[in-house]
């Protein structure tokens, strides 16, 4: 089977590493080479942990912070909430999760750095949009009602060097959230999202650097040391954007993966996960063989339901969090 990629990031990669190249001719595209270096941290969930074993990617697991206590707190710094002391979660860093699936992509699969900006026109029996939140693949497939919507928060996120254990975890606050976790290399990561007007799509640093600094100002001590010890080099600013829901993920020969599919609020940490679980039942669904729409079909009931269930309460825990309205 000739299978096109859309997309080199988690999910792109990941199918990728997964599909057989005895019996698929795989062109993986990459609109935007070289943007994967930013190192901050993503939760790996039981589910993602199998299926990076599943797709012989799991060596950046032998790098992962495994993480317990923290503790929600209040905006201020009043302390909500502990987890159990035996709850932990592994986390690794975007950059070696990226590193580790793109050194499972068999040398046989081709690479082509190039937008794809009309998925009808690839030589291909399966085209896979692996392309973002804000999909091209997506948009032409499935129509313009089904383009990504913006939410009135604006994100801020990075790595900055280590600080005191004592404030690590979240803190909720009516318009805003601020997250703090180690992270593998002796860091700290950190993020950050508030009601804000900048963007919706560039967003300039500095300005959201000052945005963040002025909105939590008067918080808890622990958000205002990270944000005077920011590197700016370590830190990325952007609107959050949701996935519009979806009852399938395919459409003739096209499939979705990953943020394409199922794009969400940041807000439970399961958006890189779900995005390997995906690759890890799409390809060995492909890798067996059979007709083409029963087996995205298959991959339609094992993966839509778990997957939307977490871009909606994704939205639900930000709403919760943030008192900010969301889409769902």
């Amino acid at each position: 089977m000739r299978i096109a990629i859309v997309g080199a990031g988690i999910a792109g990669l990941a199918l990728a590493a997964g599909l057989d190249p005895r019996r698929h001719q795989v062109v993986l595209y990459e609109g935007a080479p070289g943007r994967h270096g930013l190192g901050t941290a993503l939760g790996m969930w039981p589910a993602a942990q199998r299926a990076l074993r599943s797709l012989d990617a799991a060596s950046v697991l032998s790098t992962a912070a495994t993480v317990r206590g923290g503790a929600l707190h209040r905006i201020d710094g009043r302390v909500l909430a502990r987890p159990p002391g035996t709850q932990a979660l592994n986390l690794v860093s975007r950059a070696g999760l990226w590193s580790s699936l793109d050194a499972a992509v068999p040398d046989s699969v081709e690479r082509i750095a190039q937008q794809v900006t009309d998925p009808g026109e690839l030589d291909a029996d399966l085209v896979v949009g692996a392309d973002g939140v804000h999909s091209r693949v997506r948009r032409a497939v499935w129509g313009e009602a089904a383009a990504s919507v913006a939410t009135s928060l604006l994100a801020v996120r990075g790595l900055v060097a280590p600080a005191s254990t004592d404030g690590y975890g979240e803190y909720w606050g009516r318009g805003r959230l601020f997250g703090i976790t180690p992270v593998p290399g002796e860091r700290t990561n950190w993020f950050c999202a508030f009601r804000s007007t900048l963007g919706p799509h560039a967003v300039p640093l500095p300005a959201a650097l000052q945005a963040a600094r002025q909105r939590f100002a008067t918080d808890a001590p622990a958000l205002t040391a990270v944000l005077d010890r920011i590197d700016e080099g370590q830190t990325l600013a952007h609107r959050i954007w949701i996935a519009p829901a979806l009852r399938s993920y395919h459409r003739g020969r096209t499939v979705l993966i990953g943020d394409a599919a199922h794009g969400m609020a940041p807000n439970l940490g399961r958006g890189a996960c779900e995005s390997l679980v995906d690759a890890a039942v799409l390809a060995p669904l492909l890798n067996g063989g059979g007709d083409l729409d029963d087996l995205l079909q298959r991959y339609d009931r094992s993966r839509v339901p778990g997957s939307q269930l977490a871009r909606f309460g994704s939205s639900v825990m930000a709403r919760i969090a943030t008192k900010v309205p969301m889409p769902y």
